[in-house]
């Protein structure tokens, strides 16, 4: 299998060489023939690195120990889910990885190639290059195939420890299909400008394509959000980690992207910011890529040092330069059709989404770069915590959740202010009595050491805010299409979803992010303890009591246990019993903890195992009390519901007409008004 692996990678590599060189030459001579042949190279080079990738994951099921990758990321006694997810696990895997899903994304751009011919043969040759560069790096830098020298051991080293549960094996897959996705829209926009494409078609083609790579991209990231509150054992979802940052950044410039975008469609606004949006969100991507390979930052989450990072960085410096210079040499082609004619528009408020949503990444992006900068210049490394990221991204994300809620209230070139004050006068009611709600209730924000709690006050008003305005936006256009056709408000609101659902979809999506913010503001009130808790020994931890029943060992092939049993009491009254545990994996020699955790709409009680005293055996047991963290796991899944939503086709009025019930029918169809769906 090596062997076969090895020839298909070469094979991959010479077509998409093939693919490159006859597309540029096909496109200036205008040789459709030859554009054909280059296209069909392009096809097959997704199914030669479909047959190495094949070929590793079947290695890798036969445990053949004699492929260097294998003996160094799987082990017999390994599980087949773990051994599948092997494939990404290492830095020349999860490169061979990248580059499938590269093919795969090229492949269905070629075969529907007749939806703009032309344009698609640009998009081919720009995807080609970027293959060509990953083949290089899994031929000649990182080959997944590469022989042990010596003896061939028995088993392996055993996949790492913290990739052995059940969301890794979906968490990487995500990742990539966001990152590797931006190709696609970037190809498709590089394309249009060198070709000074008229009109916004190349738009309206890869709009699908940016949304469903960021949705990846968006499950990816709360995937391993979630990994890391559930594995880590830390108490926490998120510490501004370097790797999780270069994730978030292309969700940022993404997220900017697809709200800017709407401008350029509807009022021919913006051409210059979209186009750059797209080109740093594909180079952002590269740049995680990078980040994670290159060893030059410390991360659970990155692969071991190697000399690979230069590659990316040439890649990254020449993909620059060819944007910079297609985009100076076809400036004149991104001439504004309008300008900004009142600041209360919806315009204006897509415009400042975007300068908030830049401004946060490159906060992100400074304080990931400034260790290293800080060691190039002064010698030594200076580490940014979570302490800066905090103060300067909390204040923005509020900002933009409050935007998130105002958008809608306004609307296109001009808002008038009577309009504004009738739409936004009930949502803002309605937040203002939240708040005071929340002080009742005893939230004192004010008597706090820090900012913390006043952020949290915030995020939950602005949030219900947001909720008022998406609800009340829904229910007039539902009661504008009851009056005119008869049918129930539920029914009614379902069928302006229908006819509009870019729209529709998109408040389902913001209504998430509320739920997620409300989420993160629980973070202000976490509780913690730690202690040493012997058999019926107890341990309080907020409104809860922990006593421990016993504690006990297990053994298997992959890995030994000690686990402590946990009744957690409330009240007096038993609410779960809980079971955090620590392994020892036999193949790595190393320890894990395995968190155990009970959640509520209210709160998790989260347990950790965190080790034992040696002096006495105790088990020593640390608590986290997280309140609300269960509402940015719903957040995420509304997300997903809204950008699913989203992607499906618009149902036409007339359409919609045919399909109501005859009694539906209004009888004075003279009197029926037309209902305002638009964007």
């Amino acid at each position: 299998m090596a062997t076969f692996g090895s020839w298909s990678l070469l094979l991959a590599l010479v077509l998409s060489f093939y693919t490159l060189g006859a597309g540029i030459l096909a496109l200036y001579r205008r040789a459709d023939r030859l554009a054909e042949t280059a296209r069909r190279a392009g096809i097959a080079t997704f199914i030669a690195v479909l047959a190495a990738a094949v070929a590793l994951v079947i290695s890798v099921l036969n445990n053949d120990f004699s492929i260097a990758y294998i003996r160094d990321h799987s082990n017999i006694e390994l599980p087949v889910a773990y051994k599948v997810s092997a494939l990404w696990s290492g830095q020349e895997g999860s490169l061979l990885f990248w580059a499938l899903i590269l093919s795969a994304y090229a492949w269905v751009v070629r075969i529907r190639h007749t939806v703009d011919v032309k344009l698609t043969a640009y998009v081919s040759v720009i995807l080609a290059a970027v293959q060509f560069f990953f083949l290089l790096l899994v031929n000649l830098k990182a080959h997944p195939f590469s022989l042990v020298t010596g003896p061939v051991p028995a088993d392996g080293r055993g996949l790492n420890i913290l990739l052995q549960y059940p969301e890794m094996v979906i968490h990487p897959p995500m990742l990539y299909l966001g990152y590797v996705g931006m190709t696609v829209p970037f190809a498709f926009a590089l394309g249009a400008l060198i070709m000074r494409y008229p009109g916004e078609k190349w738009i309206h083609i890869t709009r699908r394509w940016t949304m469903v790579t960021w949705l990846f991209l968006t499950v990816g990231i709360f995937l391993g959000a979630h990994w890391a509150y559930a594995v880590l054992g830390w108490g926490g979802y998120w510490g501004w980690d370097p790797v999780e940052n270069a994730s978030l950044l292309p969700w940022l410039t993404g997220t900017a992207f697809l709200h800017s975008v709407m401008m350029q469609e509807k009022r021919g606004m913006m051409k210059i910011w979209n186009i750059w949006l797209i080109f740093i969100t594909f180079l952002l991507s590269i740049f995680g890529t990078f980040l994670t390979r290159s060893g030059i930052v410390s991360s659970v989450h990155a692969f071991a040092q190697s000399d690979i990072g230069g590659w990316f960085v040439v890649f990254m410096v020449l993909t620059g330069g060819v944007c910079l210079f297609a985009f100076v040499f076809n400036y004149d082609h991104l001439k504004s059709e309008n300008k900004l004619e009142s600041l209360v528009s919806r315009e204006s408020s897509f415009l400042f989404n975007n300068v908030l949503l830049l401004v946060s990444c490159f906060a992100v992006l400074w304080g990931t770069l400034f260790p290293i900068l800080s060691e190039w210049v002064q010698g030594n490394k200076v580490t940014v915590g979570p302490p800066f990221f905090n103060k300067v991204n909390i204040p923005i994300g509020l900002f933009l959740v409050f935007l998130t809620g105002l958008g809608p209230l306004l609307a296109w070139r001009s808002a008038s202010l009577e309009g504004l004050r009738r739409n936004f006068l009930a949502p803002a009611a309605i937040a203002v009595l939240t708040g005071i709600a929340l002080i009742g209730g005893g939230m004192h924000f004010w008597k706090a050491d820090d900012t913390g709690h006043f952020y949290a006050w915030m995020a939950i008003v602005l949030s219900v805010f947001v909720f008022a305005t998406i609800i009340s936006e829904f229910y007039r256009g539902g009661r504008v299409i009851a009056a005119s056709t008869g049918l129930s408000l539920p029914g009614a609101v379902w069928q302006l979803t229908r006819r509009n659902t870019r729209r529709y979809g998109g408040y389902v999506v913001h209504f998430g992010v509320g739920l997620i913010c409300i989420g993160f503001a629980g973070a202000a009130f976490n509780q913690t303890n730690e202690r040493e808790l012997g058999f019926q020994e107890s341990m309080n931890l907020g409104p809860y009591t922990l006593v421990c029943q016993k504690y006990t060992h297990d053994d298997n092939p992959n890995y030994t246990t000690e686990m402590a049993i946990i009744d957690v009491m409330k009240g007096g009254k038993l609410v779960t019993t809980l079971y955090p545990e620590r392994r020892f994996y036999k193949a790595n020699q190393q320890p894990s903890t395995m968190v155990a955790n009970y959640s509520s709409l209210r709160e998790d009680v989260y347990l950790v195992y965190a080790g034992k005293n040696m002096d006495n055996d105790k088990p020593i047991i640390k608590a986290h009390l997280n309140p609300l963290v269960v509402w940015i796991w719903i957040g995420v899944v509304v997300m997903v519901i809204g950008t699913l939503l989203a992607l499906v086709p618009n149902l036409s009025a007339a359409l919609a007409k045919q399909r109501l019930p005859a009694a539906a029918e209004p009888k004075h169809k003279e009197t029926e008004k037309p209902v305002e769906v638009g964007d």
